[in-house]
């Protein structure tokens, strides 16, 4: 006998009235449990579709490649909604953004030598089997045709027991690639690795803490700067998805003559706010403080940009350090912002923009603001990881 899928859940699993959890399904759709676990579809509904990637059920990095896109735009805003209703906050959407299919510019990949030679790929869903994904439809066709030279550095750097990892990004000069393996770097390693690099054209190759080689600078641009992060280093996983971004926070910030750009990364919102107003950007990175830097000396056309290295979990700046600006942004990681927040709120600033890639503590965050007097303006989704459960947003919050 069949059941009715109810919803689907956060992680995009779908929920049968008996409490079971379901893979590859949607919510209205009459289904069958298989004595595996998994759902035999006995009624679909109109939002169901062939998957566009043919490594759909054995890869792990999708979740909803069997929905419409219509189907998923929704769930994405929901996700959202739920975790702001939860805490019985407003949610005054403005826009969504989806980034294409084809547009990841940035991915953690596993490699693992075989008989042959060596795989390359994503782990399948909680599992440890590696599977080989060279028609994904994730990822920039620039990082699936550096397959090749992602495969040779995983026969140099993986022994037939253990994988590694390989942190691969597109750049304007070519790929940046970061291994991170047990192998130690010798100097004949050194030299094996530089000519791996030349062979296939990468731009940088970095080997854990050591870059190996860097034949090209390998550039981002923010703004009007291009910027070179430190191998490895966190970037926004799509163009589009960092474009739109940036937009909000630029909209949010307009009028502003000084901003203050916390959690600011290698520079990805402190450069394009740099055109209209003087930035002073704070992060716990040294590293991607200096590329922010280096950037900013290079490009023509930005008003002052100012940088500190400071955790902001442990020493968050003060309500008197706010006092100066007339706009702060954070954009923090998954575990929010809450001790920067409470000075945010303690100080006089009037105007804030947060970005954030985790709605939950996004939701915790925007309640202690708007308890302290700020009121939420809009907020924008933005969908970079396409068919996964992730989803990122920017909130505006201004208080009279």
């Amino acid at each position: 006998m069949g059941q009715t899928v109810e919803k689907l859940n956060q992680a995009g699993l779908g929920l049968l009235a008996d409490g079971t959890h379901l893979e590859r399904v949607l919510p209205g759709e009459e289904v069958e449990v298989q004595p595996d676990g998994t759902a035999r579809i006995i009624t679909p509904v109109a939002d169901r579709v062939k998957p566009p990637c043919r490594h759909f059920k054995s890869c792990g990095g999708c979740t909803v490649q069997h929905a419409s896109d219509d189907f998923v735009a929704t769930w994405k805003t929901m996700i959202v909604e739920r975790a702001m209703t939860a805490r019985d906050l407003p949610f005054p959407f403005r826009t969504l953004h989806t980034s294409p299919a084809q547009s990841r510019r940035r991915a953690r990949m596993a490699g693992r030598r075989t008989k042959k030679g060596a795989m390359v790929g994503f782990h399948g869903k909680a599992s440890d089997t590696l599977v080989d994904v060279p028609d994904c439809q994730l990822l920039l066709p620039s990082i699936r045709a550096g397959f090749p030279a992602l495969e040779a550095l995983t026969i140099i750097a993986a022994s037939r027991k253990s994988e590694v990892n390989l942190t691969v990004t597109d750049t304007l000069s070519g790929l940046d690639v970061f291994v991170e393996t047990e192998r130690e770097l010798t100097g004949q390693l050194r030299i094996e690795l530089a000519g791996a690099a030349e062979q296939h054209n990468l731009a940088r190759l970095a080997w854990n803490d050591d870059v190996v080689v860097t034949r090209k600078s390998p550039d981002q641009v923010f703004g009007l700067a291009k910027v070179a992060p430190p191998a490895g280093a966190f970037l926004q996983a799509t163009r589009e998805g960092e474009a739109a971004l940036a937009a909000a926070v630029t909209d949010a910030a307009k009028g502003a003559k000084r901003v203050i750009d916390l959690f600011s990364g290698a520079g990805t919102f402190s450069l394009p706010l740099a055109q209209m107003a003087e930035v002073h950007a704070v992060e716990g990175s040294s590293d991607m403080l200096e590329a922010l830097d280096r950037g900013w000396r290079h490009a023509t056309g930005l008003k002052t940009v100012t940088t500190e290295t400071r955790d902001l979990y442990r020493r968050p700046l003060e309500p008197d350090e706010l006092a100066k600006y007339d706009v702060a942004v954070l954009d923090p990681p998954r575990a929010g912002a809450e001790a920067q927040i409470a000075t945010v709120c303690a100080s006089k600033l009037k105007r804030v923009v947060m970005v954030s890639c985790n709605p939950v503590t996004f939701a915790r965050d925007a309640a202690t603001m708007i308890a302290a007097g700020f009121q939420v303006e809009w907020m924008d989704v933005v969908d970079q990881f396409r068919w996964s459960p992730h989803v990122e947003l920017v909130g505006y919050f201004t208080r009279t």
